[in-house]
């Protein structure tokens, strides 16, 4: 079996590279970026990827659009920093079978590899009744406040634009901003404006 993980960060790369070399029928390799993870899902007809959300270049959400639009069969991971429901439920919307926090112990890898290769879906019992709950509960681990900045960065709006909107003022957001790439997994105001763009339900 081959698995193909799309990660820009050598330290995870080797970490989950490790712990797939305790099974003999496993072989694994890396790209760290998402145009290059599109690329080698094809080239080297890998039966599984693991895809982090925040990528350097396209996000994980856009890989897994491009592959399953060629291939709506993969199988696809998805994994990220963030243990907020409200993206594991975006990830599974879009076509991934599984869903993973780096955070997550080796086993629950090892499990989520497993149940695709015998063609089933996989979420850790914690994340799975968050999912189910999530409508109830609104927006996951996100509040009311943090789900107003993200709706005006989705529209284009400049983080001034957006403090007058709300009623608070530029700091304010741009605080809440800095919590919301910590949330995300974002790098730069860039990186958030497209996560933000991208999480949008349909």
């Amino acid at each position: 079996m081959r698995l193909l993980i799309v990660d820009d960060h050598p330290i995870v790369i080797t970490g989950c590279r490790a712990i797939f070399s305790s099974r003999d029928d496993v072989e694994s390799f890396a790209v760290p970026d998402g145009e290059s993870g599109v690329a080698a899902y094809f080239e080297r007809d890998a039966d599984i990827a693991m895809i982090d959300i925040n990528l350097p270049d396209i996000s994980g959400f856009e890989v897994m659009r491009r592959v399953l639009s060629r291939a709506p069969e993969a199988r696809l991971i998805a994994f990220s920093m963030n243990a907020d429901p409200s993206i594991a439920a975006r990830a599974i919307e879009l076509g991934a079978r599984a869903y993973l926090t780096k955070s997550d112990p080796p086993e629950r890898f090892l499990e989520a590899v497993q149940a695709l290769m015998d063609g089933e879906t996989y979420l850790t019992p914690t994340m799975a009744r968050d999912v189910a709950f999530l409508d109830a509960r609104g927006s996951g681990a996100l509040s009311e406040r943090e789900r107003a900045i993200l709706t005006g960065l989705r529209a284009g709006k400049g983080l001034a634009e957006i403090a007058s909107e709300i009623g608070i003022s530029y700091k304010t957001v741009a605080t809440n901003c800095a919590t919301l790439k910590t949330k995300l997994g974002a790098r730069t105001t860039q990186d958030l404006v497209r996560l933000a763009v991208e999480t949008q339900r349909p």
